[in-house]
């Protein structure tokens, strides 16, 4: 039986080492990480709002909404009132931003390439699957019990 502490450990430093990858890839096309994937979710269809993009992305939606002020400027996202609520406002790509995420994304071609390297044939698929159940089982809006263990006795 592999110890519990395995799998948060394994997933982070994945995370961290696709995080870190990425980072120095995109600088030079004066992207982040984390912009890339405010891009590519906003590159999968039409407008959202804020919040909607931090639960698709997922992240924070005090960084989501620092990260659309600052790619607003550059001009890569334009955001506009909500057409049902007027407190709400949508981001979408402009026509620069949709160039700058294809741009980023054929340059991270590589860094995707070496991930499924890694991995046997049909393991990208079943880790796919996995992460997502893991991270569905994480926000689900019960948290299990928690049984005591030796080093808490």
């Amino acid at each position: 039986m592999t110890d519990k502490s395995e799998l948060p450990m394994a997933l982070r430093a994945a995370y961290l080492a696709l995080h870190r990858r990425s980072e120095a890839h995109f600088a030079k096309y004066g992207v982040t990480a984390d912009q890339f994937v405010l891009l590519a979710t906003l590159a999968r269809g039409d407008a959202l709002t804020q919040r909607e993009l931090a639960r698709r992305m997922p992240s924070d939606p005090s960084t989501v909404r620092a990260m659309l002020v600052l790619l607003e400027k550059q001009g890569l996202i334009r955001r506009d009132t909500h057409p049902e609520d007027s407190r709400a406002r949508t981001a979408a790509l402009t026509t620069a931003g949709k160039r700058k995420f294809q741009q980023v994304f054929r340059a991270g071609e590589a860094i995707r390439q070496q991930m499924f390297d890694s991995l046997q044939a049909d393991e990208g698929k079943t880790l796919i699957r996995l992460l997502n159940r893991v991270a569905e089982s994480l926000t689900s809006e019960t948290v299990p019990e928690a049984r005591p263990t030796n080093a808490s006795q």
